[in-house]
């Protein structure tokens, strides 16, 4: 796997961890206290808050800033350009950094370009956003939401494909319970 890469135009700070085959590309600030995990990739101009987690195996797209209070668990994908906050009610003119939303993003979550994550919401493992969606409210395990606010049309896979109702994933073979409320892996296929 190997050390980190860290392009010559990208600045981490003292204090910050960067894990083994991690590649942070051009223009990235990484700031002091965050950790990134192994095998993560920062594509050109990601910026990442002091105190921020970021689990192994991430993929963070272009122009995607990471704020205080967003944690990122394992082998998420962050699209080009999508937009977590830290505060709800923010002014240039008050300091709020006490009031900052924790927003965790779980395992295997997916937010397409351009989506709005708005702070103190949890993002549920495998969970798909899509393309410019405005996340309000929390987001269930392994659904599937689009639009402004954000409303769940269908369930996922951990493969990423969009589950039928008998909950059998067509791609990978394996098995979910679903209802209206909820959807939960079951096993494995064969």
């Amino acid at each position: 796997m190997g050390k980190p890469f860290i392009h010559e135009t990208a600045i981490v700070d003292d204090g910050a961890q960067v894990g083994n085959g991690t590649r942070i590309w051009h223009f990235c600030h990484v700031s002091g206290g965050s950790t990134i995990g192994a095998r993560c990739v920062l594509g050109q101009n990601v910026f990442i808050g002091p105190g921020v987690e970021i689990g192994d195996g991430v993929k963070i797209q272009n122009n995607v800033s990471v704020y205080a209070g967003v944690t990122i668990a394992d082998d998420v994908f962050l699209g080009p350009s999508c937009v977590f906050t830290n505060v709800l009610t923010p002014r240039a003119h008050v300091e709020r950094k006490e009031r900052f939303a924790p927003t965790p993003v779980g395992q295997g979550v997916t937010v397409g370009a351009n989506a709005t994550i708005i702070c103190g919401h949890t993002l549920g493992d495998y969970a798909l956003i899509g393309a410019g969606s405005v996340v309000t409210k929390d987001v269930p395990a392994h659904a599937v939401v689009v639009g402004n606010p954000a409303r769940r049309i269908a369930w996922a896979c951990r493969c990423g494909e969009v589950l039928p109702s008998d909950g059998l994933c067509p791609r990978c073979g394996d098995r979910y319970e679903v209802t209206a409320e909820s959807c939960r892996w079951v096993k494995r296929r064969g």
